[in-house]
C-alpha cells in the first residue's frame, strides 16, 4: 500500500510515504496487508453489508491489445514501448483491480500481495511483504510489468529492466480525481484504449450515483461527520493517524464527511497517534481497515489505545470499517467503498 497498504487497503495499503513507509514495512513482514473477503466489513454502530471480494470486468468479449504501444513512465523512467501483453505482471493491487476489470484478467500472470480479490488470489505472488522479488517476475517470462513510482526496492524493479522487460511506472492514486486518470493511463500501455474509455465513463457514472445518495450533501462543515482515518497495525505497534493527503481523506470529504486529521492541521500525510492530537481532531467516526481492526482487537481494543476512548466517535463506538484490499485503490470499485463509507458515516441519526 507503498506502502500499497494503498489498498488497501496498503505499498497504496498502496501508497503512503515517509514515516508510513518504514512503519509498514515492519507492519506487513510481521501481519500481511491483503485484506479479507469482503470489501466493506461492519463494526460498532455503523454497519455496511459485506459485499464479496470480487471484481466486476466489462461485458463481453475480452479486449484485444493493439500494439505495440509506446507510454510515458512515471518517475525517473521514459517512454516505453510495450510490444506484447499476452503475460502480465502488475505489482500491486489497484494496478490489477483495472487489468482485470479491463477484461484482460486471463492474461495476467503473477499478483503481489495486495492483490487480494476472488479472481486473482490462485496467482503466484512475486513479492515478499511488499518487497518485489526480480528473480520470482523474471521466472514468469512476462511481456510487461505493470508498478508504482513507490514499487520496489529499486534495485528488483531495476533488474527487471535490465532483463528487457517492458516496465511501465505510474504515480500513486491519493484522490477521487485520480480514478480516470488511472484507468487511461493503465489500458494505454496495455493498448486497450477503448476499454479504458468504457471502464472510465462506467466508473465515473457509477460514482456519481453514490455521491447524489450522500444526506446532507450540502451542508457546511459543521454540520458534516468528522471522520478521522486511523492505520493500525497492533501486533507492530504501529499506530498512526491520517492527515493532508493521506489518500482517505479524498473519499472522507467525496462521501459527505470531513477528514478530522486534516482540518485538525495535520499536514503530513500519517502522524504518531497520539492523545493530544485524537482530542484536537475530535472524530465523530473512526475510519480504519478491517485487518487493522482486527490486529487491535476489534472496536474493544480498539478505545484502549491512548486517546480513542475519550473522542466523541470513541465514547459512541462509532467506526466504519473498509477492507484493506480496496478501500485506497482508487479504481473501479471506488463506488462501492464510497457507498460503504456514506451508509457508515452517515448511519447515526437516519
Amino acid at each position: 500500500m507503498t506502502a500499497t497498504f494503498r489498498e488497501q487497503g496498503s505499498r497504496r495499503l498502496s501508497r503512503p510515504v515517509g514515516l508510513l513507509a518504514a512503519a509498514l514495512a515492519l507492519a506487513l513482514a510481521l501481519t500481511g496487508c491483503g485484506g479479507g473477503t469482503d470489501a466493506a466489513a461492519p463494526s460498532g454502530k455503523a454497519a455496511a453489508r459485506p459485499a464479496a471480494d470480487r471484481v466486476e470486468p466489462l461485458p463481453g468479449p475480452a479486449p484485444r491489445p493493439e500494439l505495440p504501444a509506446t507510454v510515458g513512465s512515471a518517475g525517473p523512467g521514459q517512454d516505453v514501448t510495450v510490444r506484447k501483453a499476452d503475460r502480465i505482471v502488475p505489482l500491486t493491487g489497484s494496478l490489477s483491480e483495472i487489468v482485470f476489470t479491463l477484461g484482460l484478467g486471463d492474461r495476467v500472470v503473477a499478483r503481489d500481495i495486495t492483490a487480494t480479490f476472488e479472481q486473482a488470489k490462485k496467482l503466484p505472488v512475486v513479492t515478499r511483504a511488499h518487497d518485489v522479488s526480480a528473480e520470482s517476475v523474471l521466472s514468469l517470462k512476462p511481456d510487461v510489468v505493470l508498478a508504482e513510482t513507490t514499487t520496489g526496492p529499486a534495485e528488483a524493479i531495476g533488474q527487471i529492466r535490465d532483463a528487457g522487460v517492458p516496465v511501465v511506472t505510474f504515480d500513486p492514486t491519493t484522490r477521487l480525481a485520480d480514478v480516470g486518470t488511472r484507468i487511461d493511463a493503465v489500458a494505454a500501455a496495455l493498448g486497450v484504449r477503448k476499454a479504458g474509455d468504457t471502464l472510465k465513463a462506467r466508473t465515473g457514472e457509477r460514482i456519481a450515483a453514490v455521491r447524489k445518495e450522500i444526506p446532507h450533501g450540502g451542508a457546511e462543515a459543521a454540520d458534516r461527520p468528522r471522520v478521522a482515518f486511523l492505520y493500525l497495525r497492533g501486533s507492530a505497534s504501529v499506530y498512526l493517524i491520517g492527515g493532508a493527503g493521506s489518500g482517505a481523506d479524498s473519499l472522507i470529504e467525496a462521501a459527505g464527511g470531513v477528514d478530522a486529521g486534516k482540518e485538525s492541521g495535520l499536514k503530513k500525510d500519517f502522524t504518531p497517534i497520539t492523545s493530544e492530537a485524537l482530542a484536537k481532531a475530535a472524530p465523530d467516526v473512526i475510519l480504519v481497515m478491517t485487518k487493522g481492526l482486527a490486529s487491535v482487537g476489534g472496536v474493544e481494543g480498539l478505545v484502549k489505545i491512548p486517546g480513542v476512548a475519550q473522542t466523541p466517535a470513541g465514547m459512541d463506538r462509532r467506526v466504519a470499517s473498509v477492507d484493506d484490499g480496496v478501500l485506497l485503490n482508487y479504481g473501479p470499485r471506488t463506488d462501492a467503498v464510497l457507498r460503504s463509507l456514506v451508509q457508515q458515516i452517515h448511519a447515526k441519526g437516519k
